[in-house]
């Protein structure tokens, strides 16, 4: 079934960490991929399951910079992947799959943020080339190494409360005319958030469960495109440069999404956007900090419409 919009109650909430997530789950065994796992968030989401006991593949863009900063995580392993080239991730899912490795996780963690505009392959729009339709191919590409995971297999899609600023432009989603950094962001994000719902609805019956999660506000490399005038005038630092109120440490940022890939409360359901280590109710308010989700990024025909979109652009449907 596709779980409702509704806080279930946990143990955990704002402040917790991933570490604090994981304590007492025993994840050796499991083979997880995280994309983006070693910068920012996807970093502490790398190290946490690796204490946890998994072993982490991480495919990387940089692999020369994700080798150095895995240095002292041993259970890691790095990969070249661009999830901006079809062919690159073609060759990288191939490569895995010739392993024989099943996998019990995948983190969809890598992604770009109000970058300036930025045209991949065809003339696809960045964002939403990268943060969607590359982590869109890639789980096609991994289906099998999915389905064959023993238990079953969650897929996590790190998307944002930026999903507040639009939904799917349906009559310019790569930004023809009129381009905006923060509407392509938010395109992205309600994006990153619909394919996990229609995911989940079609990969429930070979026991693949997917879910999408907004971290909070964290000040990582994801921001590296906006000035920092810019994070005084948004009010994400105070003046001496310190994050604001409100904002989580990466490690608290890491949490909601190692939750959602392994919480025992989440056995049996799947399709629901998460936030502080919980599912997240319909946002009431216009305050990304307060968050919630919209009802455009849980709505079933536009997740179905944007599905079939995302198979026409890529050429792939495994499921």
């Amino acid at each position: 079934m596709i779980t409702k919009q509704r806080r279930i109650g946990t143990a955990f909430g704002a402040h917790s960490t991933a570490d604090d997530v994981l304590a007492g789950i025993d994840l050796t065994g499991t083979t997880a991929l995280v994309t983006g796992g070693y910068s920012g968030l996807g970093l502490e989401t790398t190290r946490a399951l690796v204490r946890a006991g998994a072993h982490v593949v991480v495919p990387a863009r940089r692999p020369e910079a994700a080798e150095r900063a895995l240095r002292e995580v041993p259970g890691a392993e790095v990969h070249a992947l661009d999830l901006a080239d079809p062919e690159s991730i073609r060759a990288f899912a191939g490569r895995f799959l010739d392993t024989g490795r099943s996998l019990g996780i995948l983190i969809n963690s890598a992604g770009i943020m109000a970058c300036p505009e930025t045209r991949t392959g065809p003339g696809w729009e960045a964002h939403f080339a990268v943060n969607h339709l590359g982590h869109f191919a890639l789980v096609q590409r991994l289906r099998p190494a999915l389905a064959s995971a023993s238990g079953g297999a969650r897929v996590v899609s790190v998307a944002s409360s930026g999903h507040f600023l639009s939904g799917i432009r349906w009559d310019d989603i790569h930004f023809r005319t009129g381009y905006d950094r923060w509407l392509a962001y938010a395109q992205s994000k309600t994006a990153n958030a619909l394919f996990a719902r229609h995911l989940d609805s079609l990969g429930s019956g070979l026991g693949l469960r997917a879910f999408a999660v907004h971290p909070g506000s964290i000040l990582t490399p994801l921001q590296r495109h906006i000035p920092r005038e810019e994070w005084l005038a948004q009010g994400w630092v105070t003046p001496d440069g310190a994050p604001s109120a409100g904002f989580k440490t990466p490690q608290q940022g890491a949490a909601t999404a190692v939750w959602a890939a392994t919480s025992p409360l989440l056995d049996g359901d799947g399709g629901a956007y998460c936030q502080d280590c919980d599912i997240a109710e319909p946002a009431t308010t216009e305050d990304m900090l307060v968050g919630g989700v919209k009802p455009w990024a849980t709505d079933r025909e536009a997740a179905s419409r944007l599905w079939e979109l995302s198979a026409g652009l890529t050429g792939l449907d495994a499921f």
